[in-house]
């Protein structure tokens, strides 16, 4: 009789769900610890170009080798994605979570392009410590936010192993400051968008290397070296629809673009990230 009862509440539950519209969640379940191995955090000092980053590893449980997502963060990046990691490591994956050169404490000078490097410095680190930390280096994603998008892609066509990068709502750098043409106004339009004390350079220093190098700056030419990468760019707005385009054009592996009703950090919409997120993994 029992049992009959609980069917009963289980299907009434799961109508009133259906009805609410409360189907699309996702339940982060407890892990049953390895107890040789068992789920944990290990704090990370990964070194780069002379520097140390700190960072950690949500190491999966169990005794082998994990696929591993780097989590790349935006500018400054108080957005960090923490609860996609707790997710994507129940899912049996390590996380990389690390402040590039020169951010939030790290060593080292900050700069658009020393974060490419960083990336494919911490790659590096993975290679080295594959056994101690249990990643699988045939198996490494990238996932980046904002500034870290624009990163994302950009470290990506360094590093041949790695063939999945997830770019959440990309910062077009150069597309944003393409009609500055002085030093004076590229500084004024990047003020506009706020000076950091957690990054140890300033506005000038960080800016102006876009005037000297714009081609480096520019995805939209990008697409050729990005042509064996399988690709998800997702944003917020349609302000990327023609890089999206340009990268989708020269695509030979796998390319997704979607745009999502929501804010730059996706606020409304972590659920449906996360269910993302995972597929985009699982493939």
């Amino acid at each position: 009789m029992k049992s009959y009862l609980a069917i009963i509440l289980a299907l009434l539950i799961c109508n009133f769900c259906l009805a609410q519209g409360l189907t699309d969640t996702i339940v982060l379940r407890d892990i049953e610890w390895d107890k040789t191995s068992p789920a944990t955090l290990i704090e990370l000092q990964i070194p780069s170009n002379g520097s140390l980053m700190q960072g950690f590893i949500y190491k999966a449980n169990g005794g082998q080798k994990h696929p591993t997502l780097l989590l790349l963060h935006g500018y400054p990046g108080n957005e960090r994605n923490l609860d996609l990691a707790q997710l994507v490591r129940n899912h049996g994956w390590n996380v990389i979570y690390f402040n590039y050169r020169g951010a939030w404490g790290s060593q080292g000078k900050f700069s658009f392009e020393n974060c490419v490097q960083d990336v494919v410095n911490v790659v590096g680190f993975c290679k080295k410590y594959q056994d101690s930390l249990q990643i699988d280096t045939t198996n490494i994603v990238l996932f980046g936010h904002s500034m870290g998008g624009w990163v994302c892609l950009k470290s990506v066509q360094q590093l041949p192993g790695i063939k999945k990068a997830f770019a959440l709502s990309t910062w077009d750098i150069y597309g944003d400051l393409k009609n500055a043409h002085s030093e004076a106004e590229i500084i004024k339009l990047a003020r506009a968008g706020g000076e950091y004390f957690v990054l140890n350079s300033s506005v000038k220093e960080i800016f102006t290397p876009i005037l000297k190098d714009p081609r480096y700056y520019d995805l939209m030419d990008d697409g050729k070296a990005l042509a064996d990468k399988n690709i998800i760019m997702l944003d917020e707005h349609t302000s990327n629809k023609m890089l999206a385009d340009a990268i989708r054009k020269e695509n030979k592996a796998s390319f997704d673009y979607q745009v999502w009703q929501t804010d730059h950090p996706f606020s409304n919409k972590r659920v449906a990230l996360a269910r993302l997120v995972l597929s985009f993994l699982d493939k």
